[in-house]
């Protein structure tokens, strides 16, 4: 008769032979990842690199690919970026910090809540007509930095509430109340002790979403921003270009001219992205140091 003993025995026999195959698959997985990872990166700087000079940074979108740049292209990604920056993290952060800390814990925060985590598997192209209806066509902003800007506030801001819940949810409920012995208010409990001890969760949220932002061009393609821009935009209301749709019209010519400089965008673009999220490495782990002294 088959003991408990030898029935458990078998039970964790079988967990450790399911747990090696799992680790066996999720690393094959991830090798084939890297290698289609690494192909791509190399393929891309083969093209592009001899493309990738200062010239190619500092002259505007030309017929004629041996003069095109991406300077009005990387002028209008830092413009609509210094816009959907901040006012994404300020209403995210604060609408995180109300949720969190202020909202009473009802059947109304519940649904509040379970929709704001829905938006953010929202397909992008969504929010993009979403912003032509309301931007472009209801404030009547036209197809200008501010409207894009906008825009992509609202694709990322579920993103950051979502990020920034989950920072003040990991602050230890024992620092609350070492507060609150001291005679702390809410409001200061929140800001001079849950604030600096999520932050370093709040700002990766923020870097994460916004390098999401940058590599975007559905909904700027929907709100109607330019592929050809030959001059740089001067204010909100300027009509502007990113890098993504700089490199969408590029890559769409057949001239192989146009392959090699698409390919030295997307290398600009990369190398944004990464000191994006190098920045957001440094901002983390200076903010927990703060934490921790």
């Amino acid at each position: 008769m088959t003991t408990k003993r030898e029935i458990n025995r078998r039970h964790y026999a079988w967990r450790q032979y399911s747990n090696s195959i799992f680790r066996i698959v999720f690393f094959i997985a991830i090798v084939i990842a890297l290698l289609t990872l690494a192909v791509l990166l190399l393929g891309i700087a083969s093209k592009g690199l001899s493309a990738l000079n200062w010239d190619f940074l500092t002259s505007y979108p030309s017929r004629f690919a041996s003069k095109a740049g991406i300077k009005s292209a990387l002028a209008g990604t830092f413009a609509f970026i210094i816009i959907t920056a901040p006012l994404a993290f300020f209403i995210g952060v604060c609408t995180a910090i109300y949720l969190e800390e202020y909202a009473k814990k009802n059947w109304f925060t519940k649904l509040l809540e379970m929709n704001i985590t829905n938006l953010a598997g929202i397909p992008s192209i969504v929010y993009g007509m979403l912003g032509l209806v309301l931007f472009v066509r209801g404030m009547y902003l036209g197809r200008s930095v501010l409207a894009g800007a906008l825009t992509m506030t609202l694709l990322i801001l579920p993103i950051i509430i979502v990020s920034s819940q989950e920072a003040i949810r990991s602050v230890p409920v024992s620092l609350r109340h070492a507060s609150y012995a001291l005679g702390g208010t809410l409001t200061q409990t929140v800001f001079r002790v849950v604030l600096p001890v999520a932050m370093p969760g709040i700002l990766t949220g923020t870097i994460l979403a916004v390098s999401r932002a940058i590599g975007e061009t559905a909904p700027l393609l929907t709100i109607g921003a330019l592929t050809y821009v030959a001059f740089l935009p001067t204010n909100p209301f300027s009509e502007f270009t990113v890098l993504p749709i700089q490199i969408f019209n590029w890559v769409s010519r057949p001239q192989a001219a146009f392959q090699d400089i698409a390919a030295a965008g997307i290398i600009v673009l990369l190398a944004i992205l990464l000191l994006l999220n190098a920045t957001a490495i440094i901002l983390r782990d200076k903010y927990r140091k703060k934490s921790m002294e």
